[in-house]
């Protein structure tokens, strides 16, 4: 028995009836134009810093060496892309955020699960891990070095810091606030222990843990950064360094910009990945994506 299934028998038990009177749904093709316009609308703000990034730099209303104009940058990414700098750049640093990243997931899902469900758990973890959730990135970096040197290792375990509060967080209170009634309703169905946790608690939460993983891939793309300066020869971080040190800004800019659409890229597919999912829930996201199928 699904989640969806018991919260269906909760409401008939309650009595509960759909409002009579309802306005229909929106035609499919109504449905469609609206998701394309809103598709388009999300170009809007980047096409108009664009614009006014152009006029500022044609009028030199900002030194170059300050803000170089666009026609530099895409003229930097062109550069690397022909070397083939580019795509090496791009693939180690997306990997160390995938190690990062499958680390931190890793950690936080174990904890974040024993601490939501055990309150014995909770009380003896809980509050250190949310002590150290307040010490900043940086102050990890001293202390990495001298555990694990400047190679990989302490580049991936800074990202999986990084990774593991929002993953942990989220997935603990998902778990804390799942519905009462819902565990109680399957209990009266004969469900033991382990068939409520993969039949309740994991579809429950879910949709917490999702936010999670987002957040948490977001903190990893951010904590990369840090990661790469400590003694990087590769990676956008490493090309955004070695811009400052060079006094090239179209290469930093560029830098800025690659790691703003891979970013944007891999936090798609895990939305996507989330979307697939999650078809079961009753949410505005999925009723907006039926009326598109």
């Amino acid at each position: 028995m699904s989640t969806l299934e018991l919260r269906s028998r909760l409401a008939a038990g309650l009595g509960r009836a759909a409002p009579q009177g309802a306005a229909s749904a929106p035609s499919r093709g109504g449905a469609r134009g609206l998701r394309r316009l809103s598709g388009l609308s999300g170009w809007l703000l980047p096409l108009a810093i664009l614009a006014l990034w152009e006029a500022a730099s044609r009028l030199a209303l900002v030194s170059p060496q300050l803000l170089p104009t666009p026609g530099a940058v895409v003229a930097e990414i062109l550069a690397l892309a022909q070397s083939g700098d580019l795509f090496d750049h791009v693939a180690v640093t997306a990997g160390r955020v995938f190690a990062g990243f499958l680390w931190g997931t890793l950690a936080a899902t174990l904890l974040g699960t024993l601490t939501g469900a055990s309150a014995a758990a909770r009380s003896l973890l809980d509050p250190t891990i949310q002590a150290l959730k307040a010490v900043p990135s940086l102050a990890w970096v001293p202390l990495f070095i001298l555990w694990f040197g400047i190679f990989e290792t302490s580049k991936v375990a800074l990202i999986a810091v990084g990774v593991f509060f929002p993953v942990y967080l989220n997935l603990m209170a998902g778990i804390r606030q799942t519905d009462r009634k819902l565990v109680e309703v399957a209990r009266v169905y004969g469900l033991g222990r382990w068939q409520i946790a993969r039949r309740v608690l994991v579809p429950a939460t879910l949709p917490s843990y999702f936010v999670g993983l987002r957040g948490g891939l977001a903190l990893g793309w951010m904590f990369v950064i840090a990661a790469e300066l400590m003694g990087a020869s590769e990676g956008l971080g490493f090309l955004m360094v070695d811009g400052q040190m060079t006094g090239r800004p179209a290469l930093i800019v560029a830098s800025l910009i690659l790691f703003a659409l891979v970013g944007k890229a891999s936090d798609a597919l895990l939305a996507g990945l989330g979307r697939h999912l999650l078809t079961w829930q009753d949410s505005l996201e999925n009723r907006e994506g039926a009326g598109n199928a």
